[in-house]
């Protein structure tokens, strides 16, 4: 009795984890179908040049590109930007959005 107590126990744990690698499988694929759909909207919405900054920016400040992706494509559907957005209009949304940040000032006594 006991080994088929043991069988069954193990039975249920790889059950378990087969779900569990199933669900996470799921969840990336989703993810990158999202990205996907990102990019191509990026890829209306933005001139070749400004897509380059936008992505060298991504490699040093993935969180804040990420952001302003975002807004981007809600502007953009809210018709509220130029299509294809240049560079030259990029970098001034992104001066726009840096100067929006606190600037610390640390003096020494």
């Amino acid at each position: 009795m006991p080994d088929d107590e043991l069988e069954n126990i193990r039975k249920r744990k790889l059950l378990s984890m087969q779900n569990r690698v199933s669900d996470e499988q799921r969840q990336t694929q989703a993810e990158e179908k999202i990205e996907a759909q990102k990019q191509a909207l990026l890829k209306q919405i933005l001139s070749p040049e400004a897509r380059q900054r936008l992505n060298n920016l991504k490699m040093v400040k993935a969180d804040f590109t990420e952001q302003i992706e975002l807004q981007l494509i809600q502007m953009a559907q809210m018709n509220k930007l130029p299509i294809p957005l240049s560079d030259v209009q990029l970098k001034q949304i992104l001066l726009q959005l840096q100067s929006r940040k606190r600037e610390i000032k640390i003096t020494r006594i």
